[in-house]
């Protein structure tokens, strides 16, 4: 009975460990963009999903109809532009990243006026059933819980960006009252 309860407990920190290993990295920040602000991740393997989001905080208050928006760019390891985004005040992205290495994720301000950012970003790896072990126990379920595992990373950034735009629309609608 005491070795059934040690194997279980085996299995169940098994389970876990692989789970957690196939959590790349997840960052959430908000930043302040005066001029230009870059955040740098680091992508372990080619064709990796790169997802995330960005709100300004109060674009509607404090943004004449003439502001220019703000810039977003997204820079490979090798120094190609992967995602571009101009006159924005939100966007959400998902991008398979061609190579892997450090990416660049910048805002530029064209406007002297700071901004605050809320920016989310979310590096995941899938992997293919030859990465993974070679035991009779592993097989392509484990390949469908990562994808699962995905899948959640992705609700997870829209509930993020959701609850960023809506902490935007009370604070906009706080302003007007007063």
């Amino acid at each position: 009975m005491h070795t059934s309860m040690k194997r279980k407990s085996a299995e169940i920190c098994l389970t876990l460990g692989f789970f957690l290993s196939f959590i790349r990295h997840v960052s959430t920040l908000s930043i302040t963009v005066n001029e230009i602000e870059c955040v740098y991740e680091n992508v372990l393997s080619e064709g990796d999903t790169i997802s995330g989001n960005f709100v300004v905080m109060d674009p509607e208050i404090f943004w004449p109809n003439n502001h220019p928006g703000l810039e977003f760019t997204v820079t490979s390891s090798q120094g190609d532009i992967v995602h571009s985004l101009k006159g924005a005040s939100e966007d959400k992205f998902e991008i398979k990243a061609p190579y892997r290495g450090i990416y660049q994720f910048c805002f530029k301000n064209p406007s002297s006026t700071p901004e605050a950012v809320s920016f989310y970003i979310h590096v995941g790896h899938i992997p293919n059933e030859q990465d993974l072990a070679k035991d009779e126990h592993v097989n392509p379920i484990s390949v469908k819980i990562a994808e699962l595992r995905q899948a959640l990373a992705s609700v997870t950034a829209e509930q993020r960006y959701l609850k960023a735009r809506e902490s935007q629309h009370r604070y906009s609608y706080t302003l007007l009252l007063s």
